[in-house]
This record gives structure tokens, sequence and C-alpha cells, in this order.
């Protein structure tokens, strides 16, 4: 290999030229399959604790899962943000600017991975008793928490990484890196938890593990890129306006995602006052729901690549189309893939329990939200458009406004008249199909705004940023 030789050239990808359709579908499949594939090893884990350490270790570790992401989201916020700056400097060919951008965003990774690993784990039991989580699983679930935030700042690092090769149309390698990872990860599980005897404590561990090695390659892949998005060990710094530029695009998605969080909590609290066996059948369902959220997340992914490119080569004429275009791919998927969930519902929570309360549940929740997930993944390619123009404080308004405080209203008012399972999961379609219609509506003006830009400078690198 010649010195300065570009390693990933061949994995990246002009999303500013057509043909659109082709290169969506090229950006999209490696997301897809590393969603599924990532999924996939959790679902591993997921059975291998409920099958071999009971329903109550699957509780525990399920009882974590909107804890452990409201205090991610404002940090994840971050990685959306420097996957659009490396987008937009991509498309505009500013190498200074990718450069200081990249190296920002490992730093904050690793640095903002400390961090919030640390307040994670000292909070770790005040939030588990904060959610009500019941006491014959509180503890298991608390040491699952503290050994996933001590290893934050390795999964930090793999999504901040993630984030840069996303940018440049690279979606490829985190799909081998991952592949890696979860082999790994499986091992282990097998060997922690029927080799040693381990129970929840055994996955965590394990998944630590993984992870590390993932972003391990991550880490190698990019420094021996020799494009404008190496990373130098010696360069590694927080740039201010890099940071400052981030922070604007990716700390209003991240208190829009910590705000869900809460929402979320608030369910989860009210789910957890049923017992442990809906808390097992809830926890199934959503594992299961997480493969449909994974594959269709990558279409929003490549509506803010793409956008962010074509801001940059201010190509303005290519975002509608790379819409219209996400939205027709992810109603025929969301359409698939929901009908299999529905129809083999039975079969799929049946891997994960086997007790008739836990698939119950699990049935009931699988049928309310994949009848209705469509909306969610059309609100999500919506305001992922709206993200990669550099509009981000918007949709997270309306997001706040139209899921976390309906859903925060309806479990304190219609919940509140009639407890069931049920009606708590009505609040789901419901915020989903409103919150949708104004973003929609947000994502005209959006639009409208940038058909005439300033002609200063690029208006991807000025007002929206």
């Amino acid at each position: 290999m010649k010195p300065g030789e570009n390693v990933t050239a061949k994995r990246e990808i002009d999303m500013c030229t057509d043909p659109l359709v082709p290169k969506l579908l090229i950006f999209s499949a490696p997301l897809m399959l590393s969603g599924i594939l990532q999924l996939t090893f959790t679902a591993v884990n997921m059975v291998i604790v409920g099958r071999f350490r009971g329903s109550s270790a699957l509780a525990a570790v399920g009882a974590t899962f909107n804890v452990i992401e409201l205090l991610l989201f404002v940090f994840m916020g971050l990685a959306t943000g420097a996957n659009v700056l490396v987008a937009r400097y991509y498309g505009a060919r500013d190498a200074e600017g990718m450069k200081q951008t990249v190296h920002t965003a490992i730093t904050a990774s690793l640095a903002g991975g400390v961090l919030i690993g640390l307040a994670g784990i000292l909070l770790t039991r005040p939030l588990l008793i904060l959610t009500g989580t019941p006491e014959d699983i509180i503890d298991q679930a608390s040491v699952y928490m503290r050994i996933y935030f001590a290893g934050l700042p390795v999964i930090s690092l793999y999504n901040f990484g993630g984030a840069v090769l996303r940018g440049v149309g690279d979606t490829k390698s985190p799909l081998y890196f991952l592949s890696a990872a979860g082999v790994i990860n499986v091992g282990l599980n097998l060997f922690f938890v029927l080799g040693l005897g381990m129970s929840v404590a055994g996955v965590a561990v394990a998944s630590v593990i993984a992870q590390s090695v993932s972003a391990g390659l991550v880490l190698r892949q990019l420094m021996r890129s020799g494009g404008d998005y190496a990373v130098s060990l010696r360069h590694l710094r927080l740039h201010a306006q890099k940071l400052g530029m981030m922070a604007k695009i990716g700390i209003p998605e991240g208190l829009q995602g910590m705000m869900f969080g809460i929402s979320n909590v608030l369910i989860q609290t009210s789910i957890n006052s049923f017992g442990t066996d809906v808390i097992a059948g809830n926890t199934a369902a959503i594992n299961i729901e997480g493969f449909i959220f994974a594959t269709l997340n990558a279409l929003p992914q490549a509506a803010i690549a793409f956008t962010g490119q074509n801001m940059g080569a201010r190509k303005y004429g290519n975002i509608t189309r790379i819409f219209f275009i996400c939205c027709g791919l992810v109603v025929v998927s969301s359409a698939v893939m929901c009908t299999a969930a529905v129809l083999l519902r039975a079969p799929l929570l049946s891997i994960y329990a086997s007790e008739p309360a836990v698939l119950e549940t699990g049935a009931l929740r699988i049928l309310v939200i994949c009848s209705s997930y469509v909306l969610l993944c059309l609100n999500n390619v919506t305001t992922g458009t709206m993200r990669g123009m550099g509009y981000s404080v918007l949709p997270a308004v309306v997001c706040l406004i139209g899921i976390c405080v309906l859903r925060v209203v309806w479990v304190e008012t219609v919940f509140q008249l009639h407890r069931s399972y049920l009606n708590l999961m009505l609040s789901y379609p419901i915020s989903w199909a409103i919150t949708l219609t104004a973003n929609l509506v947000c994502l005209f003006i959006v639009k409208r705004r940038i058909q005439d830009p300033p002609p200063a400078q690029p208006p991807a690198l000025q007002k929206t940023l």
C-alpha cells in the first residue's frame, strides 16, 4: 500500500450525483445488516439468560433498558452531530474542516464516555428505585447496569467512529467489525453463563468485551485511512468551534431523546407495577421490535447522511428526492417486517420464555406496536431529513410535545382511569401519528427556506449550524 493511500476509498459514496436509489440501497443495506446482527447477538444474550437463569434474570435486564437510554441520549445526539458535519465537509470537499471535526468527535466520545459512565454507575440504584423496579430483580438489574456503564467509553468510541464512517458513505466497515465482535459476544456469553454459571453479570461483561473489540477495529480503520478523515492520536483534541457545531445539531436531538427516555421510564414504571411476568413479556417483545427498528432505522440514517452531503455540495434539489425515496423504502420495508412479526409473534416469543403470562403480554405489545410502526419510521425519516439540513431544534421541539409530553399526559390521565397494559401501549401509535403530522408541516416550511440560500457562503455551514 502506498503512503497516504485511502484504504477505505472504495467504500466511500458520493451521495450528490445520480443514480440516487442504488446508492441509497448500497448505503442502507450494510446498516440494516448491522442492525439485524446487533439485535441477533442481543437476542442471543436474552435467550441465554432467560432460558438458563429464568424470567427474573430476563426481567432484570429488561428493567434497565429505558434507564440506560435516559443517560445516553444527549451523548448520542453528539454522534449524530458528528455524522452531519462529516457528511457536509465531505460534500463541500473541506479537508481542514473534516480533520478538525473527526478528531473532535473521537476525543468527545472518549471524554463523554468516561463522564457519563461514572454518572451511570453512581446513579444506578437510585434510578432503578425511582422507576419502581421490583425488589426481587433490583440487585441483578444494578449489576447489569454498572458493568454496562463501566464499558461506556469503548461503546461510545464505536458509535462516534461509526458516525464518521457513515458521513463519508462507508457503512460496510462497521458491519464487518460488528460481525467479528458479535461472534465473540455469543461465545463469551456461553462461556460466562453456561461455563462459569454467571447470570446477568456474565451477559454484561461479554457485551462490554465484544464492544471493546468493535471499537478497537473502528479506531484502527480510521487511523489507517489515508483520507481527510484519517485519525492521528497526536491530533486528538477538542476544537471548540467544531464541538459547538456538533452540539448545535446534536444536543437538541439528544435532549429530545432524553425526554423520550423520561417518558419511556414513566411507562416502564407503570409496566413494573404489573409484576415480573409483564416486565419479562414486555422485554421479549421489545427485543423482537428491536430487529424491526434496527433494520428500518438505516433509512433515516441514510436521509441524514445523503441530505448532509447534498447541503455541503449545495445541491438542494436532491433533498426532496432523497426524502421521498427513503419514505417509499421505509413504507414497503415496514409493511413486510411488521406483518411477519405479527403473524409469527407466538413462536418468536416462545424463544425467550415459556410462561403463559409472559407470552400473552409480549403478544399484545407486538400486535399494537407493529400495527402502527410505519408511523414511527416515517417520522424518523422526516426528522432525519431536517437534521441533515442542519435544523435540529425544530423537530426536537415537535417530538418533545407530540410524543414525550403527550405520553406523560396519557399515563397520568387516560391510563389512571383504566389501568391496563393495552391502554398503556395505545399511547405509542397515538403519539406517533400526531408527531408525524406536525413534523411533515415543519419539513415543508424548512425546505422552502433553503430554496434561495444567501450567496455569501455555503448555508450548509452557515446559519443552519
